[in-house]
Order: structure tokens, then C-alpha cells, then sequence
């Protein structure tokens, strides 16, 4: 049997075991909600997301004057992007974040996030 015959059996059998697992794991992250977060970013938001959470005074006052809502603070857990060049990363034990989020009514915002091992609480919208 020749390489290129031996070669056109490998790649046909891989792409049958790719198009496979990628079926298979899409699945299975649909039925449990799972998510594989391996970037640092998704790995920061996804663990935010998992803990309670508290406002500071100023964010209260935001959300009471209809400045924002909660809503549009969980949008930033989802769909924002954590700026790591001005989040103070190396504290002990709560680590303060930085996250930027743009929309087309308000912009790019930033929000200013102290994530403690058992809760967050949101400081600062900007």
C-alpha cells in the first residue's frame, strides 16, 4: 500500500473521530451547562460568577437613581473583559479586577470588582 493511500485512510479516519467528539462534547456541555474556560479571562469571570455578591454605596446609589441595574452589572460577568494590565492581581486575599464592557447605548464602561474567596463586591462603575 502506498503513503498517499495510507496517508488519505489517516486523515478520512480522524476527520470521522473529530467531527465525533466535537458532536459528543457540544452534547454534552448543552444538557449539563458546562463550560470549558481555559483562558485567563474566562477562567476570572466564570469564578466571579459563581460566588455571591455585594454593592458598595456608589453602586447603590447608581442603581436606586436609574443610573444602571443589575441587568446591565451581570452583563459585564458574561460579556466583558477583564483588564489585567490595571487589576491588582498579586493581592492577598481579595484581588481587585478590573472589567471593561462596551454597548452601543452607554459606550465602554468600566467596573471595578474586589473578588474575595467566598463573595465579591462590586466597588465602582465608571
Amino acid at each position: 500500500m502506498s503513503f498517499l493511500k495510507r496517508l488519505s485512510f489517516f486523515i478520512f479516519g480522524l476527520s470521522i473521530g473529530i467531527v465525533f467528539v466535537v458532536f459528543f462534547f457540544q452534547n454534552k456541555a448543552k444538557e449539563t451547562g458546562t463550560e470549558f474556560c481555559y483562558f485567563p479571562n474566562c477562567r476570572v469571570l466564570k469564578d466571579m460568577r459563581s460566588k455571591a455578591y455585594g454593592y458598595s454605596d456608589e453602586v447603590t446609589q447608581m442603581m436606586a437613581s436609574g443610573v444602571t441595574d443589575s441587568l446591565s452589572i451581570k452583563a459585564f460577568f458574561t460579556d466583558g473583559d477583564v483588564d489585567f494590565k490595571n487589576s491588582d492581581t498579586k493581592s492577598e486575599p481579595c484581588r481587585t479586577y478590573k472589567i471593561v464592557h462596551e454597548t452601543k447605548e452607554k459606550g465602554v464602561q468600566t467596573l471595578t470588582v474586589i473578588n474575595c474567596p467566598k463573595k465579591i463586591l462590586i466597588e465602582k462603575i465608571e
